[in-house]
């Protein structure tokens, strides 16, 4: 299908009009950006052309094919910053999902959460195997792998983590007053163990939980989930059992903070610390990322550089969200009050951080919410949000960069679904909660360096996706993806 002509918004004026300040983050002050499109040939990247749902760009929706990619007379775009054909696809569950979060296993099997689609109601785990390195589409089979004799009861607030480091499956329910439990499996979905009470007094939402490599009594991993508890910032607690018994709850930053109570996503990282993105502590103002080196047990705050961009007002608008990378950089990505996606990144546990860089593509997007991030290798990043496209029309895109680091980043996005294949049309879905949107959504990379975004297709039944490129740049070293068969409506 023909793009519309309002969605080929891609102001000539941004050949001769590009100049430093326009890719504040990229550049720095005294570079000028080249007025002629003499470097690399995007023309030449696919086979057959550009897909219309791929675009290549740098910060602030500056078109990378019609301006010149040399900077101080070399090409930026060499190593991991060169470019790759990209094209963006989905692939359903066969189930509904709300509030779908994801993960992968070493055995390249995906997971994702499917409310009230379990056993007796409960909330199912939808294991996804043949995705990974299918050639035909009938490769990949989805089925709920949560049999269990006794299923604990459907989730408020569904969540799965996968541990990157044993590979463990964690499910995490959330029932409101009645507090949270937990149970896991270290065979692929095979058998269940627990539940185990995590807590049982405070009121919660918005849970978030995650391992790392933290010294832990009992377990290869520390576990550590954070909750608004109807405190003045999150409480956090702490499992060095793989999750069979929990600390008690602490909080999730200085005691002196005033951040509000939700947060983003938790992540741990590869040195043992842990990582979430919030409010800042001065009564909500800016976006924060909060960090723990000692197994979540006390916090400190790290603000994030907004600044310029300000903090988005919409109903998540409390989650900054984080993710180290496997040297231990940490990414952020929030929205500003331009409700458009911002990154940075910092090489410093979160002590600094670079300029933010505004990542959504050049195609006039009229909002943008829900973000998620997820870090492979060293400045390889994936940045995934939901997009209005113009009239409502309520997309999901895949923003990648395979070297943050470069003096001038290259960013690669593709609309995970096809023009005409809207995930949902209500007007400022991707502003409120929405359809099986949820809260959240999640991402992750696998170990093949392909993004997986978890996604509800609202307008086809809330059916839960996973968006991905079929065909694009590695996110772990310096090549690109083995090419997946197309996905798209015939997989709901």
């Amino acid at each position: 299908m023909m793009v519309p002509e309002g969605m080929r918004s891609v102001a000539a004026a941004l050949v001769l009009l590009m100049v430093s300040s326009s890719l504040s983050g990229c550049f720095g002050a005294e570079d000028k950006v080249p007025e002629v499109a003499d470097g690399f040939d995007f023309a030449d990247l696919c086979p057959d052309g550009i897909a219309n749902n791929t675009w290549y760009h740098y910060s602030n929706a500056t078109d990378a094919t019609k301006v010149s990619s040399e900077l101080n007379g070399t090409s930026a775009l060499v190593g991991n910053n060169a470019p790759a054909c990209a094209k963006g696809t989905y692939y359903g569950i066969g189930l509904t999902t709300f509030e779908p979060t994801i993960g992968v296993t070493s055995s390249d099997n995906l997971y994702m959460t499917s409310w009230g689609n379990g056993d007796s109601g409960s909330t199912a785990i939808v294991r996804c195997s043949g995705l990974v390195g299918m050639v035909n589409l009938s490769e990949y089979v989805c089925e709920d792998v949560y049999n269990v004799f006794a299923p604990v009861a459907n989730s408020n607030d569904p969540y799965v983590y996968v541990d990157p480091w044993t590979d463990r499956i964690m499910k995490f329910d959330m029932h409101a007053l009645l507090g949270m439990t937990v149970e896991w499996s270290d065979n692929e979905g095979g058998s269940w163990t627990g539940p185990s009470v995590a807590t049982g007094w405070s009121v919660q939402d918005h849970q978030t939980i995650a391992s790392a490599p933290y010294p832990a009594l009992l377990h290869p991993t520390t576990w550590v989930f954070c909750v608004n508890g109807n405190y003045p910032y999150p409480v956090c607690s702490t499992s060095n059992d793989g999750g069979l018994t929990w600390g008690p709850e602490v909080p999730g930053a200085p005691t002196s903070c005033n951040s509000g109570g939700l947060t983003g996503h938790i992540m741990g990282s590869d040195n043992g610390n842990f990582y979430r993105g919030n409010r800042g502590c001065n009564g909500g103002d800016g976006y924060s990322i909060y960090r723990s080196t000692n197994g979540g047990l006390t916090w400190t705050e790290h603000p994030l550089p907004t600044e310029t961009t300000g903090t988005a007002e919409t109903w998540n608008f409390e989650e900054a969200q984080v993710y180290p990378d496997s040297d231990n950089n940490v990414h952020a990505m929030w929205m500003g009050s331009d409700n458009m996606p911002y990154y940075s990144y910092s090489m410093d546990e979160g002590g600094t951080w670079s300029p933010p860089m505004m990542v959504a593509p050049p195609i006039g997007l009229n909002g943008t919410g829900f973000p998620v991030i997820a870090a492979g290798g060293p400045g390889q990043v994936a940045l995934g949000y939901l997009g209005d496209s113009g009239g409502d029309t309520w997309n999901g895109y895949l923003t990648v960069i395979s070297d943050a680091f470069s003096p001038m980043p290259l960013m690669t996005t593709v609309q995970v679904n096809a023009w005409g294949d809207p995930l949902d049309t209500t007007a400022d879905c991707g502003f409120n909660r929405c359809g099986g949107f949820g809260d959240f959504n999640d991402i992750v990379i696998d170990q093949h360096g392909r993004a997986w975004f978890g996604l509800a297709h609202n307008v086809g039944g809330e059916i839960g996706i996973f968006g991905t490129m079929a065909i694009g740049p590695s996110l772990r070293g310096n090549g690109t993806l083995t090419e997946l068969p197309m996905g798209g409506p015939s997989t709901l």
